[in-house]
């Protein structure tokens, strides 16, 4: 199963990114992609609900149970935070076997509108259509502990060579994704996740252009190292999130 929703994701995102056009995208092209992404989202919902229940029953533990607002609000909370930890656990490892060539991160006005417009799809297409690719339908079957987690590093491997040049934070973004979905038994606390993060992101490079801070960033890998406001900013917003957490359960 975990193969099948591999090949099935990678071939459903594949698709999706057909309409972009290279490293400037198009409105009409960003369109496109949406259009593809929601068809491809309706289709694999399709297959969650009623396809894979009946072939594997292990599949009814995960059920898509929409969370409360606390909670949506406490992971989009926690989100900013897992985004820097990221960058400069990605940077720690990556300088332990090579030097890291850093460069301040700058945004012209045209790179920021087109990060932006990129942003609608990766913020509330992508991480749905690919935690339901490389999470629920991959992990759902299986109903050992032991397991899930083996398929969990597994997805994680191929989700990380999916993103290429992002190997490293790509592949520990799904590792923490694939995490959260085995704990608390909700792909949807995985995509708040997801869509968080890739939010932040999209928030970081408005910092950037509005020329808030100091943001250093490497090419290969890509790692984005945000400054210390940030860091203390996404600590104190995270232990707010947290809280919301802890109050809901």
């Amino acid at each position: 199963m975990p193969i099948l929703s591999a090949v099935y994701g990678l071939g459903i995102i594949y698709i999706t990114a057909l309409p972009v056009d290279g490293n400037h995208p198009t409105f009409v092209g960003e369109m496109l992609t949406w259009l593809i992404t929601l068809a491809g989202i309706a289709m694999t919902l399709c297959l969650v609900q009623y396809v894979e229940p009946k072939v594997f029953p292990a599949a009814e533990q995960f059920p898509l149970k929409f969370p409360t607002i606390s909670v949506i609000l406490g992971l989009l909370l926690i989100a900013p935070l897992w985004l820097v930890a990221e960058g400069y656990i990605v940077y720690g490892v990556t300088s332990l076997a090579q030097p890291v060539m850093k460069a301040p991160l700058t945004y012209t006005t045209e790179e920021l509108l087109e990060d932006l417009l990129s942003s609608i799809h990766a913020v509330l297409l992508a991480p749905l259509l690919e935690e339901l690719c490389f999470r629920q339908m991959a992990i759902s079957p299986f109903r050992s502990r032991g397991a899930q987690v083996v398929v969990c590093v597994v997805m994680a491997f191929l989700f990380g060579m999916l993103h290429v040049r992002n190997f490293p934070g790509a592949f520990l973004s799904a590792l923490v994704y694939g995490g959260v979905f085995i704990w608390s038994r909700n792909i949807w606390y995985s995509v708040i996740l997801h869509a968080g993060r890739n939010l932040a992101a999209t928030l970081l490079a408005v910092y950037s252009w509005l020329q808030f801070g100091d943001m250093q960033m490497a090419k290969i890998p890509v790692i984005i190292l945000p400054d210390m406001k940030v860091v203390i900013a996404s600590l104190l917003i995270a232990i707010a999130g947290l809280l919301l957490l802890k109050k809901k359960r």
